[in-house]
C-alpha cells in the first residue's frame, strides 16, 4: 500500500513539538496510540498467534521472539495508519511511501540488554525511512524499554565502530518508556537497543518501517 503525503488528511496531526524531537532527537513516544477497548482484542490476538507461530515468518533469537504479520485475520491497519505516525512518515520520508514490515516482538523475561546498533546507516540507499512500535504491555525501566541516543542519526559512524562494548549505558541515552497503547516513532537511524528486562514477565510490542516507493 502506497500513500501519497499531498493526500494525506488528518483528524489528529502530530504537534509541532513532537515534529522538532524527532528531527531533532530521533524518536517521540506518543500516548494513546489505539483505544483501551482496542488493546484488548490486539493483545488476546497476538497471544494467540504467537502461541501457534510457526514456518519463516515466525523467528526465535537471543532476547525477542518476532512474528512477521504477513497474514492474519485481524486488521492492524489502524496502528500503521495513525495520522501522527503518517504525518511523522510525511515529515520525514517527504515522497511517497509505503508499509515495508509489520511484525509482533516479545522481549522475553529475563533476557539481557541489547547492543546499541542502527536499523539502517544515515547514508544507506533504503534511508530515509520511518520506524515505529507500539507498547502492548509497559516499557519502562527494569522491564527492557528501548534507549535511544539523542541525535545519534546525525553522526557518520555506527556504534560497532565506535564502542568496544555496545551493551554498556551510554552517558545522555534516554530510556522511552510508556504505558500500554503508547507509540515510538522513531528514526531507524538513530542509536538504539532495548534494555534488559530483569522481570519475570515478557514485554509485548507491535513494530514496522515505512520506506519511500522507489
Amino acid at each position: 500500500m502506497s500513500i501519497h503525503p499531498e493526500r494525506i488528511t488528518l483528524d489528529q496531526a502530530l504537534p509541532s513539538e513532537f515534529v522538532g524531537e524527532l528531527i531533532e532527537f530521533g524518536f517521540v513516544t506518543l500516548p494513546g496510540a489505539v483505544s483501551t477497548g482496542r488493546l484488548a482484542e490486539i493483545t488476546s490476538a497476538y497471544d494467540e498467534l504467537m502461541i501457534s507461530g510457526s514456518g519463516p515468518d515466525f523467528r526465535v533469537g537471543s532476547t525477542t521472539t518476532r512474528l512477521y504479520f504477513v497474514d492474519t485475520r485481524l486488521s492492524f491497519e489502524d496502528i500503521y495508519q495513525y495520522p501522527p505516525l503518517l504525518e511523522a512518515c510525511k515529515e520525514l520520508i517527504s515522497e511517497s511511501f509505503k508499509l515495508s514490515s509489520l511484525l509482533g516482538r516479545t522481549l522475553r523475561a529475563g533476557s539481557p540488554a541489547q547492543d546499541l546498533h542502527v536499523d539502517i546507516p544515515r547514508d544507506s540507499a533504503d534511508a530515509p525511512m520511518v520506524g515505529f512500535i507500539l507498547m502492548l504491555d509497559p516499557f519502562k525501566e527494569e522491564n527492557g524499554a528501548t534507549r535511544f541516543v539523542p541525535g545519534s542519526q546525525n553522526w557518520p559512524d555506527v556504534p560497532s565502530n565506535r564502542l568496544a562494548d555496545p551493551r554498556l549505558k551510554w552517558d545522555g541515552e534516554i530510556l522511552a518508556c510508556g504505558g500500554p497503547r503508547s507509540m515510538i516513532i522513531f528514526n531507524p537511524a538513530v542509536w538504539h537497543g532495548h534494555t534488559a528486562n530483569a522481570t519475570s514477565r515478557a514485554r509485548r510490542s507491535i513494530q514496522g518501517y515505512f520506506v519511500a516507493v522507489g
